[in-house]
């Protein structure tokens, strides 16, 4: 079992190759995006404050466990999320996410091979996506912000794109039932200061949610935690 936990931390270039780029697209820009627009009348604006190159991370607010598949059924690129090393353990979802392009990553420390990944990643066409917050958050609230996707920032020299989203907490079924709202924020420049990105982030996702910043002392800087 340690082998196949190292095994989704650690991702090779061709693993990011057109067959997961293809099943993303079926499944998030396709099935996803049918509910999305279907059931939550979902509303993007700012798409074009997306850079033309690869050269940054995705970063938005986390409200549910549709925000990973919503965030790539709006992106030009394929996306590959951090999830959190548990998710790994249950059979049929490992084989899901491993699909969708997900990869393994300890919610204490981000290890040699998460930024070893982390760096694949740019190198192909692919992006990185990650959520500063690292568990889903309560609406109209923005907690428990580290600094780990400010310090990836500074380390692959990528910038930070600030996605903000509103509503994907309330879950609907009925058509035209629900609303998401998703604004996307100007990049932020990486920086030798995590602190310095950690605040630009918080502020711009104050912006486009209207959600305010409660800061959290039980939180550490230390690492990371992404639920998916």
């Amino acid at each position: 079992m340690a082998k196949q936990k190292k095994q989704y931390s650690s991702r090779k270039a061709s693993q990011f190759n057109i067959w997961r780029s293809i099943f993303q697209f079926l499944v998030c820009k396709i099935g996803y995006m049918i509910r999305l627009k279907l059931v939550y009348r979902i509303e993007v604006h700012g798409l074009e404050n997306v850079p033309q190159n690869n050269d940054y991370i995705v970063c938005p607010n986390h409200l549910s466990t549709l925000d990973p598949p919503l965030i790539v059924a709006i992106m030009p690129r394929s996306v590959s999320f951090m999830a959190k090393k548990e998710l790994f353990d249950i059979p049929f979802l490992r084989w899901w996410i491993d699909w969708l392009g997900a990869f393994a990553v300890n919610r204490e420390s981000l290890g040699p091979s998460t930024i070893k990944t982390v760096k694949i990643i740019k190198e192909s066409n692919w992006v990185l996506g990650m959520f500063p917050q690292g568990t889903r958050g309560i609406p109209g609230e923005i907690r428990g912000v580290t600094k780990g996707f400010a310090g990836l920032a500074k380390i692959t020299k990528c910038n930070i794109l600030p996605i903000g989203i509103i509503g994907s907490n309330e879950v609907k079924r009925w058509p035209f039932s629900g609303k998401i709202i998703v604004n996307i924020g100007t990049p932020i420049p990486y920086d030798k200061d995590p602190d310095v990105v950690k605040e630009k982030w918080i502020q711009q996702i104050q912006e486009l949610t209207g959600f305010k910043y409660i800061e959290d002392s039980t939180k550490t800087d230390g690492g990371t935690e992404q639920d998916g």
